[in-house]
């Protein structure tokens, strides 16, 4: 088989939490690894398992590693220690480090311009240049968060933190400065404060002199984290996997500066490489050999990760052809990070954040709509106005999702639960138009309200649809990552009869590159379809 990425394979999008490690290894034969291949079998390609130039002795006991330098998941939030408490709750310490920067700059700048020079604080008082420090700082510090700025990050190949911080500072700075425009002009509008002044003080010279140099604190920080880090560890240990040509590439690049990273084991056989792990001291899983990740998808890219494991994947010439961007460089050779969930927490956090906000925004004209489209239902199809049906949501747990009925009650009396198709003679034919136009769908304004759905993702399956999709499509879980969606990128470019497996490729496509301004451009263009009545 080629070098290829197999359907749902993520590279590296944003850093793993801290929170998302912990849980040991299935053992071979196990519940959750059925098809393991027993520790003692032997390779075809001779000495499979080699580490520190040795032959690695096949492992003979079965309990499981323990994740290196962190409790369990499942026990993270009974360790007694506060910092793990705090890190299963997503605060970090490079966030104290990064309030206690940003804020003494904003305070020495402040006494370098004023207090030094000999000039007054001007026309506002301590206490309220004070009171705009804490507001500034607190969007610093959200534009950092939902930056994925306090994402653990893998060390091997880690990415340069300046270029981020430099960009999340920017924005930071920027949206102060909007922030202030609006709230000084409604002060003003209600005569709390003279034209001549803003509620948050801060002069530009500051503000400028605090986005060149809080990114720059932000990535000494990280350069700090990182050697703390690395003298309690160690550097990162490599368990190299690949075939015998191709390790002996890597094997000459990777070992350049054993200071930074150490081989500790080598594997020429796929099937060894979750065996090797559970008996080594291993922090990361370098793939050298791109064709063996159809064989470690899913199932051994999603136990790494659950043990805190990094896996990395080196680019070829043909994986380049699939676009890929944020490469990283081990060795001087080029690597993806491979990652089986699509979305860190922060950036989760991020779309709740933008999901109630455009609810917010939009409640008028929304619940009018809404309004409306009740009266019609209750005229043309009657009692029960609503369907109440089950449906998998986030991370495979199962919710009732909430629309107005537009089939006959009797629609699954035969058969049970089926896809719709095109022309499907269960729909009410009144109410046809409004499930072409998608308006049957807008009680559940209700589930999005609740976080059991958002307003952009894939659409909620029923369970024993996803059950089955699930034994047939590769990767079909993955897009459980996110709350399911009003709309989302295959319903704008799919129809409703549109084959699942085809449905996934735009489900993930759209939670690996998930942005907001893919999320209001996938809603302007559902009112585009709404408006054109597909189905």
């Amino acid at each position: 088989m080629g070098d290829r990425l197999p359907a749902g394979a993520t590279t590296d999008v944003a850093c793993r939490s801290l929170t998302e490690r912990g849980t040991p290894i299935a053992e071979p034969g196990g519940p959750s690894a059925p098809d393991e291949p027993h520790p003692d079998a032997t390779s075809d390609a001779g000495s499979s398992v080699r580490a520190a130039h040795r032959a690695e002795p096949a492992p003979d006991d079965t309990r499981p590693v323990a994740p290196r330098g962190e409790p369990a998941r499942a026990e993270v939030h009974d360790d007694p220690r506060l910092l793990a408490r705090l890190n299963a709750r997503g605060f970090r310490l490079s966030m104290l480090l990064d309030a206690v920067a940003l804020y003494a700059l904003m305070v020495g700048a402040m006494l370098v311009r004023f207090t030094f020079e000999g000039r007054p604080w001007q026309t506002y008082s301590v206490p309220h240049y004070l009171l705009s420090f804490g507001v500034l700082l607190a969007v610093f510090l959200a534009c950092l968060y939902f930056g994925g700025l306090y994402e653990r990050e893998p060390r091997l190949g880690a990415p340069p933190t300046l270029p981020r911080a430099v960009r999340q500072t920017l924005a930071a700075a920027g949206l102060f400065v909007l922030l202030n425009l609006v709230v000084t002009g409604f002060a003003q509008q209600l005569g709390l404060v003279s034209r001549a002044r803003v509620v948050l003080p801060i002069p530009t010279p500051n503000l400028l002199f605090l986005l060149v140099a809080g990114a720059v604190a932000v990535a000494a920080n990280r350069w700090i984290v990182s050697l703390v880090r690395t003298r309690r560890e160690g550097p990162p240990k490599i368990l190299l996997a690949g075939t015998e040509a191709d390790l002996e590439i890597a094997r000459r690049h990777v070992t350049i500066d054993p200071r930074r990273s150490q081989i500790v084991v080598e594997v020429s056989d796929p099937a060894r490489i979750l065996p090797a792990v559970r008996h080594r001291d291993v922090t990361d899983v370098v793939v050298v050999t791109s064709r063996w990740l159809d064989e470690l998808y899913p199932r051994a890219v999603q136990q790494l990760d659950d043990a805190g494991v990094t896996m990395l994947l080196r680019v070829t010439g043909r994986e380049t052809m699939f676009g890929l961007e944020r490469l990283r460089e081990v060795g001087g050779l080029p690597f993806v990070l491979l990652r089986p969930q699509t979305m860190p927490r922060s950036r989760r956090h991020f779309k709740r954040l933008f999901d109630l906000t455009t609810l917010a925004i939009s409640a008028p004209a929304l619940l009018l709509l809404t309004g409306i489209i009740a009266l019609y239902q209750l005229a043309v199809a009657g009692r029960p106005l609503l369907y109440w049906q089950e449906r998998v949501g986030a991370g495979g747990r199962r919710f009732r999702m909430v629309k107005f009925r537009t089939m006959r009650t009797d629609a699954e009396a035969e058969g049970g639960a089926r896809l719709a198709v095109e022309d499907d003679p269960r729909v009410i034919p009144a109410c046809a138009w409004v499930r072409a136009t998608r308006m049957d769908e807008l009680p559940q304004l209700w589930n999005v309200l609740r976080g059991e759905m958002s307003l952009v993702g894939p659409r909620p399956e029923r369970p024993e649809l996803t059950a089955r999709f699930e034994s047939v499509i590769p990767g079909y879980a993955r897009r459980h990552a996110l709350p399911p969606g009003l709309t989302g990128l295959a319903q704008i470019h799919g129809r409703y009869h549109t084959d699942p497996e085809y449905k996934l490729g735009y489900d993930l496509q759209y939670l690996v590159n998930w942005s907001p301004v893919a999320d209001i451009e996938i809603l302007l263009r559902t009112v585009w379809v709404v408006l054109a009545r597909r189905l």
